[in-house]
């Protein structure tokens, strides 16, 4: 006879200490809560903002001194409102699916036919293919081959470990490629100044990760788990008030706490801004995780999560699927956006002139009228490789404007799902060809050029407008038609055309090649005063 081994298991919220010996429990979790939860979760984190967030994002919009980081952060919220509202995602880019697994060593699965990746993978499948809310699909395989679409965004980066106890936890996020794009790891000497990197980091991370956010910071163990720690720090509701508070109250912090608060103040002081236009908020908050690591090093990583914040947690317990409570939409801040037609300027896209184009100048509100095309890396990409053959290109770029867009497909009465810019940097490389080869006047994207773009921009006395990424759901209600133009094997990436009414944009490099995200910053830093400002070296 083979004896069982009992556990010594304290008997939950119980106030007494005694302890009793009993043989595990064991908790039955049917595979389909699993998938369905996983399904629900990622139609949920597509259209609701964590409210955490958005009453951080709303204090933020009350103290912000910036006209355009104002008006910024009011284009964010009245789209999260808008998303919520219509069960639209808040951001055009959905996200790559990503998964934190906690799983109980008494947890069985009694009918799973599938692996864990494969239950998520499920999961993120019906969702992402939800007819009432298709998302859009950005995953890739064979990322340095053929970079094919895998079309139902699986698989889902999934994260593992096994723990003690009976349920299943689950954290599941939607990572946009802006954000993502901006990840930054260094492996520091352990007398160098932590902070100190961080500060001259973030500078270099631009604005295509779509401030005011959330930024994470791993320290210690390994490189890759730095990183991990990074990521699964930001998952944590936002809670900066409070550590405000405690450290004004004149209690003491913790050093995780000092450190997280410092970091913030130090960030924010740099006057970045919403979407990089200069300001009071960068950041709403910080969030830090440690591990131990070798003496020889002091491994960092520090991963954004953006203005598209998208996570949330559940549990499963045995009893079915998890039951993900809507938010009130009452929560939401009392903030709506609508085009400034005292300040901006309409133009009108159908006579648009490089003459016109010269004269606007840097910051200046523009309101977009007419037909516009689209398009984003494959698509330029495609035009280049045209171009050199001496091929014919699908579509006449002559005094037009591009978008640089990937949009989500519609659903009922829409043209056009959610269709927020993406990050302008990806197609500097073909700004001049675009320019000097195509007939093509001005572009309109998410956040800072580069030096060869702007060069570029201004030795064709061109301009830069940029729109507000995390407002995807508001621009898309700017769209009245849409039809793709070119290249319609590239799905999202096809050439679309556009016809748009009082689409908001800002002039970000004007003729000259002044540039809105090199000024303001600049001025908002030297105007908050904590951190001297000293003009980037060239290299």
């Amino acid at each position: 006879m083979i004896a069982t081994k009992t556990s010594t298991y304290k008997i939950p919220h119980c106030p007494c200490p005694e302890t009793f010996d009993r043989k595990p429990e064991m908790t039955n979790i049917r595979q389909e809560d699993l998938i369905q939860s996983v399904a629900d979760a990622f139609q949920y984190i597509s259209y609701y903002h964590p409210l955490d967030f958005i009453t951080a994002l709303g204090e933020a919009y009350e103290r912000e001194e910036s006209p355009a980081a104002k008006d910024a952060i009011a284009q964010i919220l009245t789209n999260s409102r808008m998303s919520a509202e219509g069960h639209r995602p808040i951001c055009q880019d959905t996200g790559i699916g990503m998964v934190f697994l906690k799983v109980g060593m008494d947890v069985h699965w009694p009918d799973a036919t599938m692996s864990l990746q494969e239950m998520v993978n499920e999961g993120v499948r019906r969702a992402y293919a939800d007819p009432d809310n298709p998302l859009r699909a950005s995953v890739l395989a064979d990322p340095y081959g053929t970079r094919k679409n895998t079309r139902d965004n699986t698989p889902a980066v999934v994260h593992f470990e096994i723990v003690p106890g009976h349920h299943v936890e689950v954290i599941c996020a939607a990572k946009g490629g802006g954000s993502e794009a901006k990840a930054k790891f260094a492996m520091l000497n352990p007398s160098d100044d932590l902070v100190d990197w961080i500060i001259k980091t973030v500078p270099t991370m631009g604005a295509g990760w779509c401030p005011p956010g959330i930024i994470g910071v791993g320290i210690g163990g390994t490189p890759e788990k730095a990183m991990l720690m990074a990521k699964e720090s930001i998952m944590a509701p936002c809670n900066m008030h409070e550590l405000k508070a405690k450290a004004a109250s004149g209690e003491k912090l913790s050093r995780t706490e000092e450190l997280r608060l410092e970091i913030y103040e130090k960030v924010n002081a740099l006057g970045i801004g919403a979407q990089g236009l200069g300001g009071l908020t960068t950041v709403l908050d910080v969030k830090v995780l440690d591990f131990p690591c070798h003496a020889a090093n002091l491994p960092v990583a520090l991963v954004p999560n953006c203005a598209a914040t998208r996570h949330i947690h559940f549990h499963l317990d045995g009893s079915g699927p998890a039951r993900l409570e809507p938010p009130k939409l009452s929560d939401w801040p009392n903030v709506t956006w609508t085009p400034d037609l005292k300040s901006a300027t309409r133009v009108d896209l159908n006579t648009l002139t490089k003459a016109e184009v010269a004269a606007w100048t840097p910051g200046q509100k523009l309101l977009l009228n007419g037909k516009m095309l689209t398009g984003r890396d494959a698509a330029h990409k495609r035009i280049a490789d045209m171009l050199a053959k001496g091929e014919k290109l699908p579509v006449d770029f002559t005094n037009r404007v591009i978008y640089y867009v990937g949009p989500v497909d519609p659903v009922r009465d829409e043209v056009v799902g959610p269709a927020g810019p993406t990050t302008a940097t990806r197609m500097d490389k073909f700004t001049r060809m675009m320019l000097e080869k195509t007939g093509l006047i001005s572009m309109v994207g998410k956040s800072e050029r580069g030096p060869a773009a702007i060069a570029a921009i201004k030795d064709n006395k061109s301009a830069y407008m940029m729109a507000v990424g995390g407002a995807a759901y508001l621009v898309a209600k700017a769209i009245k038609s849409a039809k793709v133009v070119g290249f319609a094997d590239l799905g999202m990436e096809a050439i679309y055309e556009f016809d748009v009414q009082d689409m908001p944009v800002t002039v970000a490099v004007d003729s000259n090649g002044t540039a809105v995200h090199t000024t303001g910053p600049k001025e908002w830093q030297i105007k908050i005063g904590k951190i001297p400002y000293s003009e980037p070296v060239a290299h």
